[in-house]
């Protein structure tokens, strides 16, 4: 079955270019403005990422469009991270962005799968961690949404342990473990301690 696909860009050649190497593929089809809500993947040509660029990408995902690949002429370490935190699946450098190339980026999309250019990757990992370690870290956050202490809690409720081993292994009040579970299954609205040591086994955060 056809991937249908709305590209996107700020001048019409670059528009009519993306265009004109995917209309000739059989795996996909690319609709033009009026069959819009049609489409299952968005392509956004650019030169640089602006602005304007995020604006556009978080419009088409408002709009309903569940994947977005962006070709752009040049990347940076700001872009990417922009470009990531709008919702966008798959990047590409314009000057990579052969026919098959940019085929197999919209497949990988419309999959679900993210397809980022391995130095770009290595860069966004970097970005990553620097954020764990300079912003979340030092306020006893993690990515997970739960903090440090909350995950050892939840690790020894899993284990077994009742809230008084709980914290006599970790030091604390029993009033304070009963307050980081409260915590936990208000935020993530959750049922109970065995709720929220279901979460956390199935989101991988414990």
């Amino acid at each position: 079955m056809r991937i249908p696909v709305f590209v996107h860009a700020n001048d019409p050649i670059s528009r009519a270019g993306v265009s004109g190497h995917l209309r000739p593929r059989p795996e996909v089809e690319v609709l033009d403005d009026s069959q819009f809500e049609r489409a299952q993947v968005a392509v956004v040509v650019t030169d640089t990422v602006t602005d304007e660029t995020v604006r556009v990408l978080r419009e088409l995902r408002c709009s309903g469009v569940r994947h977005m690949v962006v070709v752009a002429g040049r990347i940076d370490d700001a872009d990417l991270v922009a470009v990531v935190e709008a919702g966008v699946a798959g990047l590409l450098r314009r000057a990579d962005a052969t026919a098959e190339r940019l085929v197999s980026v919209i497949t990988s999309a419309a999959a679900g799968e993210g397809t980022v250019p391995p130095d770009l990757l290595g860069r966004l990992l970097t970005q990553v961690g620097r954020v764990q370690r300079q912003m979340l870290g030092p306020r006893g956050l993690t990515f997970s949404g739960l903090a440090e202490r909350e995950i050892e809690v939840l690790k020894l409720v899993a284990d077994g342990f009742d809230t008084a081993e709980i914290a006599t292994k970790l030091s604390y009040s029993q009033r304070t473990v009963k307050n980081v579970l409260h915590d936990i299954t208000s935020r993530l609205h959750l049922r109970n301690r065995s709720h929220a040591v279901a979460y956390a086994l199935r989101h991988g955060l414990i």
